[in-house]
């Protein structure tokens, strides 16, 4: 990200795309928490969630 909020791309990877054609950018971002633990826990909690979820 620019210091204008404008995402910048290395010249390497423009080349591959093709000009003047739409593509979709999928923009992933870390999330606070609080601490680790929580996080490992919310991923436990997320698992067996699912996985009961299929009975």
């Amino acid at each position: 990200m620019t210091s204008e909020g404008k995402l910048e791309f290395p010249e390497t990877f423009l080349k591959h795309l093709p000009t003047n054609q739409e593509v979709r950018v999928i923009i992933l971002v870390n999330e606070p928490t609080d601490t680790q633990e929580e996080e490992k826990a919310a991923w436990h909690r997320l698992a067996a969630e699912q996985f009961f979820a299929d009975y």
